[in-house]
């Protein structure tokens, strides 16, 4: 039987990263509880102390048919090169040139969020077709693809 998945990020700042990624996949901030009209709201309904209130953050597909991110405050910061990590399909259907243009553009886009950019692999016919590696605000590596 199939199994839906979240992707969960450990990280320092949750609501700084949850909205990056927002923007990067064209996701959006999930929506507080049923019955509540904010967040804030929601969590002084549930006792949580302001210093725990960016504890966890949460993005969701618009349409629900993506997997969620969750974000999770960590003590300690990144160490290491990720072991998994996503790839954004930035230019789908494109190749060569075309294609290259298309994910510097987005590296561009991304970077003025706070993504850095980390290598450029040219294009490698017959298998490789260009791409870009970046890293998130908080230095989790992923590509534009």
């Amino acid at each position: 039987m199939p199994r839906d998945v979240q992707i969960t990020f450990d990280c320092a700042d949750p609501a700084a990263l949850a909205r990056f990624w927002a923007e990067a996949l064209g996701y959006r901030l999930q929506g507080p509880p049923g019955g509540f009209e904010s967040w804030e709201q929601a969590l002084d309904a549930m006792g949580v102390p302001p210093e725990n209130r960016n504890d966890a953050s949460a993005v969701v597909d618009p349409e629900g048919s993506r997997p969620r991110l969750f974000f999770q405050r960590v003590p300690e910061g990144k160490q290491v090169k990720n072991r998994v990590h996503l790839d954004v399909r930035a230019a789908p259907g494109l190749a060569g040139d075309e294609r290259m243009a298309a994910l510097e553009a987005e590296a561009e886009r991304l970077v003025a969020y706070g993504a850095t950019r980390l290598a450029r692999h040219e294009p490698a016919p017959p298998l490789g077709a260009g791409h870009l590696v970046m890293a998130d605000p908080e230095g989790n590596e992923f590509c534009l693809d």
